[in-house]
């Protein structure tokens, strides 16, 4: 380019017209045309040969930041369903005419309290009939038991023959056994009669009646009247699988504690429902099966929680996390600065030199914005937490050195086996 530049301007130069009456003979103009030219160019030519001076732009700033090491507590997350304390189907035992419903749709009933009445008069009726039953049972058995006695009297003085003492004997053994018949016969007739009130077995809520004042009830078998439950406290039903059921028996096994289903109330339980954040709601295991269902591969659970301000509700969907083991000193960093490749996970670290390096690392459970570093980091490295898009393996960064925020702790992931559980002593 710059050769075609002093070409064309020494191209000019020749075309430079001179008035002929000052014109110089044509050899000499020719010479010094030509000297003019070759000097253009020359000077062209080493004004387009200088060399520019490279300045390297600014290594990058880039956020750094030291592990945290502290305590962490591990957990075991699982998916559960709230049922109810104690869930009961009010019915009709015995037959007759609902004359009465004794309570408001969803309302609380304390224990006792009269829900439904049932007509009670022909139970009544029966109950008066065995009361005169037994009264007439009784005189028979006061009657035979007096005149066995007066022919045992007379059967020692030879009055009365042994045959005759006998059957006054078995008249008297008939009529007591009338009596404890008549007995029964009242009692029989009290539990009816009590059938015809239908009360709260506990303290809840009950449901909507499902028959109205009027209705036959207890025709043929127990009519539903309605439903009471009882929310406070509240269970959690939840599943473990085979896997989970090993691991947390060999991690018990490494810290030598048994693994056990009975006496369960010291390991704590949490649970959060959907839209809540994080686990809100404590409780404590209250039961695990003894066995492992073959058919599904799964260990049921339960957990009790109070539930006075009724918050829970049974049926409902629940997050579950109990813990099952402890880390004394875990290595945390922050878990957006932790990239993934076909090695694995990995984070960027700058060294003394400021030049970044690139370490492979196993990953354990998530504490909030943080993530446990099983291995493969020292808590001396300063890891890339902000910027990492322009830090890369082998360049040199200008490092902006911080701290990590410690976060409220999280729930972790499922726990590997090997944790031991220190809530299971």
């Amino acid at each position: 380019m710059a050769i075609r530049l002093a070409y064309g301007y020494c191209s000019l130069i020749f075309r430079i017209r001179v008035p002929m009456s000052t014109r110089p003979p044509r050899s000499a103009l020719r010479l010094a045309v030509r000297a003019a030219a070759f000097a253009t160019c020359a000077i062209t030519l080493a004004a387009c040969n200088s060399k520019n001076a490279y300045i390297p732009p600014p290594p990058p700033k880039v956020q750094v930041a030291q592990s945290l090491q502290r305590p962490v507590t591990l957990y075991l997350e699982l998916t559960g369903n709230t049922q109810a304390f104690n869930s009961v189907d009010l019915v009709a035992r015995v037959q007759g005419y609902l004359v009465s419903i004794d309570y408001k749709d969803g309302a609380f009933a304390t224990k006792g309290k009269q829900l439904f009445g049932i007509e009670r008069d022909q139970y009544q009726q029966q109950l008066d009939q065995a009361n005169a039953t037994l009264a007439a049972n009784q005189a028979t058995l006061e009657y035979n038991t007096a005149e066995y006695n007066r022919q045992a009297a007379l059967a020692r003085q030879d009055f009365a023959s042994q045959s005759v003492m006998q059957q006054w004997k078995a008249n008297q053994d008939s009529a007591a056994a009338q009596v404890l018949s008549g007995r029964a016969a009242i009692e029989l007739a009290k539990i009816n009669l009590g059938y015809t009130n239908v009360t709260a077995p506990f303290d809840g809520v009950v449901s909507n009646h499902l028959v109205d004042v009027g209705a036959l009830v207890g025709s043929g078998s127990a009519t539903k009247l309605a439903t009471i439950v009882q929310l406070d406290p509240m269970y959690v039903y939840f599943n473990l699988s085979e896997p989970q059921v090993l691991a947390i028996t060999q991690s018990n096994a490494k810290a030598g504690i048994p693994f056990r289903t009975t006496d369960l109330s010291s390991i704590p339980v949490d649970i959060g429902l959907q839209g809540e954040d994080g686990y809100p709601h404590k409780g404590h295991m209250d039961y695990a099966d003894p066995q492992v269902n073959q058919s599904t591969g799964t260990l049921t659970a339960r957990a009790l929680f109070n539930n006075k301000d009724q918050r829970l509700l049974p049926g409902l969907f629940a997050r579950v996390r109990t813990p099952i083991g402890r880390l004394h000193k875990a290595v945390l960093t922050r878990n957006d600065a932790i990239g993934t490749s076909q090695e694995g996970s990995y984070v960027l670290v700058v060294g003394p030199d400021n030049v970044v390096q690139r370490k492979i690392v196993k990953t354990g459970d998530r504490e909030g914005q943080l993530r446990v570093i099983e291995s493969g980091l020292d808590p001396s490295d300063w890891v890339v937490t902000d910027g990492i898009q322009r830090a890369f393996p082998g360049a040199k960064v200008d490092p902006q050195r911080g701290q990590l925020a410690s976060a409220e702790p999280e729930p972790a992931s499922p726990q590997k086996a090997g944790a031991p559980d220190p809530v299971s002593k």
